[in-house]
């Protein structure tokens, strides 16, 4: 009997000291409390000690701190697009009066049903995405889409109050808006820094999927600088944080609690959410923003180069260990870059001293250097490295071309604004032809067109130039059926045009 005391108080002694003990690594891995906050003021209030680390503890962010702290800032915003409603008459045409010279608009019993029949109500037409505030006087970031062509923009804050929005400038290239609502001392998100986020940190997504406000979701960067088909001028971040339908224009935020990007785009088979999301880098956004403010446009260089990727084949034909920098593929003639002796065949290796992993890096650097400033270029050419000075020319608009007549709203009859490609885009998607959509409005974006849309074919007809969408136009009425290509996936849109 004595015996069997001394063994419990022997085992009782044990345990205790295993629990008090801070070296001991069983208590730290038993422990559930071990998981501990990444953030360095609250390291020691949860247990987040070096020895934990030591004993190969995860360390993970305070996720509810860093909600806690951004909630207030993060927005909803809803675009509402007023159409006017039209009532289909029973032999054919429409209620709205539009003619379209057929045969149903010589038919009695037609007017007799238009001047007879109830006055159909507008309709509104309401789109919802999310923003966050970047300033306390009421300065909102969001993505250009969510507001573009808004004849109402409304902005909700987590506290139910509810702003009208004035949309105080529009970037298509980066797909940033600016929004600015009547209030001060507004709470506002803390700006990150997207040069310093590496593959694999932890990041947060608030937003509105699906109008679920003030939704949360967790994942980590799965890749950055991308370029997408859409965001040439853009290096998008990459993520698997779930974001869907109504999430554009939230913020991506780092474990830190700081906003590093702009919720944009989803690559998806289904419309949902598939673990591919982009986000536009908030240094890209901001300079964008400051730019939209101070000017009401946004100004960027360029050096008048086309460029492709380098290949294995390619790099070992060049002389270089491994693919890498951009392949001059054509000089603009008098262009900046012809001036400073660049040729077809050079490989750019760095940009202003930054060196180029790939040809997709070398455009949002240009663009992002103010017209008028010097840059420099390291080249690789005949296996010889030389260093080329210039001065960055300044990126202009290309000239729109209408493609329709001057009737209707918002440019005509369908409502598009329409350029055709350049040879670099048309090498890019492999030779397609078509014209690619400046600017949606009226019947074109109430049906969903976008800038950046590359449309393809109209009632079956191949368009390749903007004088077969304009002839196309022409000819229109009812319903038209337009082929759209938009980044990897193809899909109809139908317009009505009356």
């Amino acid at each position: 009997m004595q015996s069997r005391s001394i063994l419990v108080v022997l085992l009782s002694a044990s345990l205790l000291a295993a629990g008090c003990s801070k070296n001991e690594p069983v208590a730290a891995t038993a422990a559930p409390q071990a998981v501990a906050s990444a953030q360095p003021e609250q390291s020691a209030a949860s247990g987040g000690s070096s020895s934990q680390q030591a004993a190969g503890v995860q360390v993970l962010p305070d996720f509810a701190s860093i909600v806690e702290a951004n909630k207030g800032a993060v927005v909803n915003i809803t675009a509402t697009v007023r159409r006017p409603q039209q009532m289909q008459l029973p032999f054919g045409g429409n209620s709205g009066g539009d003619s379209s010279g057929g045969d149903e608009d010589n038919n009695p019993l037609n007017e007799f049903f238009r001047r007879f029949q109830q006055p159909m109500p507008n309709v509104p037409m309401q789109g919802m995405g999310s923003g966050f505030i970047i300033d306390p006087n009421g300065v909102v970031l969001t993505n250009a889409h969510v507001v573009e062509g808004a004849d109402e923009v409304r902005v909700k804050l987590t506290d139910k109050r509810e702003f009208k929005g004035k949309v105080a400038g529009v970037d298509h290239l980066t797909d940033v808006a600016v929004v600015k609502i009547e209030a001060t001392g507004l709470p506002a998100v803390k700006i990150g820094d997207p040069a310093k986020v590496r593959v694999g940190d932890w990041v947060l997504a608030i937003g509105s999927p699906f109008g679920f406000e003030n939704t949360v979701t967790a994942g980590i960067v799965s890749g950055t600088s991308r370029s997408l088909p859409e965001g040439s001028y853009v290096p998008f971040l990459q993520t698997d944080a779930a974001v869907n339908p109504g999430n554009s224009g939230g913020p991506l935020l780092s474990a830190r609690g700081e906003v590093i990007g702009i919720n944009s785009q989803i690559y998806s088979r289904t419309g949902g959410y598939m673990g591919l999301a982009f986000a536009i880098p908030i240094d890209v956004a901001a300079n964008v923003k400051d730019q939209l403010l101070a000017h009401g446009k946004v100004e960027r260089g360029r050096i008048g180069v086309g460029i492709q990727e380098m290949n294995a084949q390619l790099a070992q034909s060049f002389g270089l260990e491994r693919p890498q920098g951009a392949l001059v593929s054509q000089v603009e003639p008098g262009g900046p870059a012809a001036k400073a002796g660049l040729k077809p065949g050079d490989v750019i290796l760095s940009y202003n001293g930054k060196p180029l992993q790939g040809s997709n890096e070398l455009p949002p650097l240009v663009a992002s250097t103010k017209p008028g400033t010097k840059a420099t270029l390291e080249v690789l050419r005949n296996g010889k490295r030389e260093t080329l000075a210039l001065t960055v020319g300044e990126l202009k608009p290309e000239p729109v071309a209408k493609a329709e007549p001057q009737q209707g709203e918002g440019g005509g009859k369908l409502g598009l604004a329409v350029r055709p490609l350049s040879p670099e885009e048309r090498k890019q998607l492999g030779g397609m032809q078509g014209v690619l959509v400046q600017q949606a409005s009226g019947p074109a974006a109430r049906a969903g067109i976008r800038p950046g849309d590359l449309i393809t074919m109209v009632n079956g007809a191949p368009v390749k130039s903007v004088d077969d969408l304009r002839r196309a136009a022409e000819k229109a009425k009812g319903t038209v059926a337009v082929l759209v290509k938009r980044g990897e996936a193809s899909l109809f849109v139908p317009i009505e045009v009356g």
